[in-house]
C-alpha cells in the first residue's frame, strides 16, 4: 500500500449569460496600433470561429465576483466529496486579477479570494489556509500540484483547489482576442490517501516557467480604441507567440509527465487541456503522440468544452473534468483504473502537467 492524493469530488459554476459570436459581429475591431480592421466584423468573427473552435461563451451576472462563483463552485466540490468542511488543511485559489466589480478598473484582492471563499463557506477552523496562486492559466493544475506537495511534506491531508476568472471584465471589447475570454470556477476536493500501488490518486508531474523573452506574451495594456485611456489597462495577447510557444513546450511537459510516471502512451485514455483555442489543443495533442512516434492521437482522447464555454482560464480544466465525470460531455466517460493527463498553459510564460489515475 501506498499514499496518493485523490481527488474525491469536484464542482463548476457555468455563468448564466450567453454571448454568442453574433453578438461581437456588430463590433468595431482595431489592431494594437490603434487602427480600424478593414474586414468586415462578420468576416473577422468567422475566421476567429474557425481558428478557436468558439461559438459562445459565458459571463456572469454583475452582481456576482470572482470569489462568488468561486464559493458556488467550492461547494459544490465539498458536497460531491462528503469531507467535512472544518477538517479541510488548504484552500488553494488560482485566479489572476482578483475581484473586478462590473464597471470598476481596479482589481480587489484583499484580502485574498481564498480568504474570501472560506469566509463565505463558514469555515472556521484556523488550520484551514486559505491562500491564492497566481500562475497564469495553468493555476488550477499547479494548485493540484502544490496541494500533493505539502502532503508529502506531511503538512496536510485535505485541500480545496479552486480555479475562478472574471475575464470579460478585463477584456478588450475593441481587440479581437477578447472573442477568446470567459468567466467561471471550478474546484476539486484533494485527499491524501493509502492506495495499492495500481491504486488512483496523482502519479506524477511536471511544470517550466519561461521568462525571458516570453514573459510578456500575455500581459496587460491599453484598449486598442483610438483616443483610449491609457490608465485603464486589459488583458492583452500576442497570439502567435503563445501559439508558438504552447506547441513547443506543451506537448514536452506531457511527455516528461508520462515518462517520469511510467505511463506508456498507449495506455493515456484522456487529455484534459486548457481549453484555450482549438486548434491549438489538437495541435498540441497531436505531437504529444508525434513525440511517441504515433502519428494520429486517439479520436476520443480529447473532450473539450471550449466551442460553448470559451476559455476562463484556471477554470477550464476544473470545469471540463467536473463535466466528463458527472456524465456531462457527449462520448466522454472514466472509468475506474483510467490514466489521464491535466496539461495547461498560460502567462508567465508557464507550463505544467499532472499524471492522474482516475
Amino acid at each position: 500500500m501506498i499514499m496518493r492524493s485523490i481527488i474525491t469530488g469536484t464542482g463548476c459554476y457555468i455563468p448564466p449569460v450567453v454571448m454568442t459570436n453574433k453578438d461581437f459581429a456588430a463590433h468595431l475591431f482595431y489592431t494594437e496600433k490603434q487602427e480600424p480592421i478593414d474586414t468586415p466584423p462578420t468576416v473577422v468573427v468567422e475566421k476567429f470561429k474557425q481558428i478557436t473552435g468558439i461559438d459562445e461563451r459565458r459571463y456572469t451576472n454583475d452582481e456576482l465576483n470572482t470569489s462568488d462563483i468561486g464559493s458556488q463552485a467550492a461547494a459544490a466540490a465539498i458536497k460531491d466529496s462528503g469531507v467535512n468542511p472544518e477538517e479541510i488543511d488548504q484552500l488553494i485559489v488560482a485566479h489572476n486579477f482578483g475581484n473586478v466589480f462590473k464597471n470598476t478598473i481596479q482589481t480587489d484582492a484583499v484580502p485574498s479570494l481564498a480568504s474570501r471563499i472560506k469566509h463565505a463557506l463558514g469555515i472556521k477552523s484556523p488550520n484551514c489556509i486559505a491562500y491564492d496562486i497566481l500562475f497564469g492559466c495553468p493555476g488550477w493544475v499547479q494548485g493540484l500540484i502544490q496541494a500533493d506537495a505539502y502532503f508529502k511534506a506531511g503538512i496536510a491531508k485535505k485541500a480545496l483547489i479552486v480555479g475562478t476568472e472574471t475575464l470579460s471584465r478585463v477584456i478588450d471589447m475593441y481587440d479581437r482576442d477578447s472573442m477568446i475570454f470567459s468567466d467561471g470556477a471550478g474546484a476539486a476536493v484533494l485527499e491524501y490517501k493509502e492506495v495499492n500501488e495500481d491504486g488512483p490518486g496523482i502519479i506524477g508531474a511536471a511544470v517550466q516557467s519561461h521568462t525571458v523573452e516570453e514573459v510578456d506574451y500575455i500581459n496587460m495594456g491599453m484598449s486598442y480604441y483610438p483616443g483610449s485611456d491609457p490608465g485603464v489597462r486589459y488583458i492583452k495577447m500576442k497570439g502567435r507567440k503563445v501559439y508558438e510557444y504552447a506547441m513547443k513546450y506543451v506537448p514536452a511537459a506531457m511527455k516528461q509527465c508520462l515518462d517520469q510516471s511510467g505511463v506508456e502512451i498507449q495506455q493515456l485514455k484522456k487529455v484534459f487541456i486548457h481549453q484555450a483555442n482549438e486548434k491549438m489543443d489538437e495541435g498540441m495533442i497531436k505531437r504529444l503522440y508525434q513525440l511517441y512516434g504515433v502519428n494520429e492521437p486517439p479520436n476520443d482522447i480529447m473532450p473539450m468544452s471550449i466551442h460553448w464555454l470559451g476559455n476562463s482560464s484556471v477554470a477550464t480544466i476544473p470545469t471540463l473534468y467536473d463535466l466528463v465525470v458527472k456524465n456531462k460531455v457527449d462520448e466522454h466517460a472514466l472509468e475506474p483504473g483510467d490514466v489521464i493527463l491535466f496539461a495547461s498553459v498560460g502567462a508567465g510564460m508557464n507550463v505544467n502537467a499532472v499524471c492522474y489515475r482516475y
